[in-house]
């Protein structure tokens, strides 16, 4: 058995819950109602996302080591 892994982002979904992505892995989403769920939810779709490449004979990408910067800005406008 073979071990893999992902950087995971979890950002919170304005109805609840988390919405999940993997940079390393384009395309994938998922989401779940609690963090213990979202995190679960992306343990299964990295998995699908996984198998079907191997299917499709493509190679599995390595992970993308990010550090997210997170940062408010303000932003002035005027409208006439």
């Amino acid at each position: 058995m073979r071990h893999y892994n992902y950087t995971v982002i979890f950002q919170p979904a304005e109805e609840g819950g988390y919405i999940v992505t993997v940079p390393a892995l384009p395309g994938l989403i998922t989401e779940g109602d609690t963090f213990e769920e979202a995190k679960a939810m992306a343990i299964d779709a990295i998995k699908g996302y996984l198998e079907a490449l191997v299917k499709d004979g493509k190679p599995i990408p390595k992970d993308i080591t990010i550090e997210p910067l997170i940062h408010r800005l303000e932003v002035a406008m005027e409208f006439a």
